[in-house]
């Protein structure tokens, strides 16, 4: 078990002395969804790369930048640029802005993403409600990092994805009459797609898109009270299911073409909040 609080107590000491402002809503942006952050007032910029302790990520999309921005009166916490775990990072260093969105007061936490559909009923640009995660590992990685405090906690229901925030998103879909799709997102590690038998086999487990992100960060955010509900935009059918050749490159673009329903969607739910 690691003291989360103890490994980044100097970092978030330092960020604390930089916001401007205590969020609301914190959102994690995933792979192509980053442009987002500059559509909102930002109010305050902060370069990860000037927090010490804090993970560079590596990956094509992935800007390393903290907004601090408002939009229809409400405060906002954006992560620009995720931390994945097949970077090499440990989890303790994923978990990181989701420590960060809790301790700096955060009640609702929207975690996004790019995933490859599973589902027949997911085609790439399509948005869906993750209504649940699951994996082979996440659950017992996560317990390795953050322990078990109690029996009471043991045997504690997270409410996760939160059902509150996610009928708000729902309700969000519905006034900006966007085709919102819903389904489980499946986690895999990564940083190779997966194979064509892997797909097969996570389709029979009832996985409807597949992803190398997310699920660690919605069990930790629950586990400390925030509101987690998650967002995947679908970018590519998986590996098996049509004969392109998967690349990071078709995700951008794919995520590039959905940007318009993504910011209206994202927009609508701050205002309903």
């Amino acid at each position: 078990m690691i003291d989360l609080n103890g490994k980044y107590e100097l970092l978030i000491k330092t960020l604390r002395s930089k916001i401007p402002f205590y969020p609301e809503l914190s959102i994690i942006l995933g792979s192509g969804l980053g442009d987002f952050a500059e559509k909102l007032e930002i109010i305050k910029s902060i370069p990860t790369n000037e927090l010490t302790g804090y993970p560079q990520s590596t990956v094509e999309g992935h800007k390393g930048f903290i907004h601090f921005a408002k939009y229809a009166e409400k405060k906002l916490l954006l992560f620009q640029g995720r931390i994945h775990f097949y970077e090499g990072y440990s989890l303790s260093e994923v978990f990181l802005p989701v420590h960060i969105a809790a301790k700096l007061n955060s009640q609702y936490l929207l975690l996004t993403n790019a995933a490859g559909g599973i589902s027949k009923n997911l085609i790439p640009s399509d948005l869906m409600l993750d209504i649940s995660f699951n994996s082979f590992a996440v659950k017992k990685e996560i317990t390795e990092v953050i322990g078990i405090a109690s029996v009471y906690e043991k045997h504690k229901f997270l409410d996760f994805p939160s059902k509150e925030f996610n009928a708000i998103i729902r309700e969000a879909a519905a006034l900006k009459q966007i085709n919102l799709k819903e389904g489980v997102y499946w986690y895999t590690k990564g940083p190779s797609y997966e194979t064509a038998a892997e797909i097969k086999m996570i389709s029979k487990f009832g996985g409807d898109a597949v992803g190398m992100s997310t699920a660690h960060e919605a069990v930790y955010g629950a586990k400390l009270g925030m509101k987690v509900s998650a967002i995947s935009c679908i970018t590519n059918y998986a590996t098996g299911l049509t004969a392109q050749k998967l690349s990071h490159i078709e995700v951008i673009e794919t995520a590039n073409k959905v940007k318009n329903n993504f910011e209206n969607l994202v927009k609508k739910i701050i205002e309903l909040l």
